[in-house]
């Protein structure tokens, strides 16, 4: 429970609005949210190592919109005939409503973040 509240409020709470507009096409705004983002798993008394995986990871992910490409890869191997160029927005084609698509990117997105979270806290 405190690992999916720790980034409830790194991910949203401490994210600013110039972060969450920027950090998609400006290394800098990345590096910022992923720094602050991992500061509140401090209070979990981690691993250097476990800290470095949360916050490079939290860069990787949410810098080049890496749930885009898990969400393309899932409906691809589902049996879809798609092109990255019909879905790159999202990972889903354009005939999936806008909100429906950006929703499960974020669920996408989400889960990898807390995944990479656990497997670091727990392993590290």
């Amino acid at each position: 429970m405190e690992q999916l509240l720790l980034h409830l409020i790194g991910d949203y709470v401490l994210q600013t609005d110039w972060m969450a507009r920027v950090k998609m096409r400006a290394n800098f705004a990345a590096l910022c949210h992923a720094v602050v983002y991992a500061l509140p798993f401090l209070l979990l008394s981690p691993s250097l190592e476990a800290i470095a995986v949360i916050a490079v990871s939290h860069f990787l992910i949410d810098r080049f919109r890496l749930a885009r490409y898990v969400a393309f890869a899932k409906n691809k191997a589902t049996g879809w005939h798609l092109k990255w160029a019909d879905c790159s927005a999202t990972g889903f084609p354009s005939d999936v409503p806008p909100g429906h698509a950006f929703w499960l990117m974020v669920a996408i997105d989400n889960t990898m973040h807390l995944a990479i979270n656990f497997a670091a806290l727990r392993w590290l």
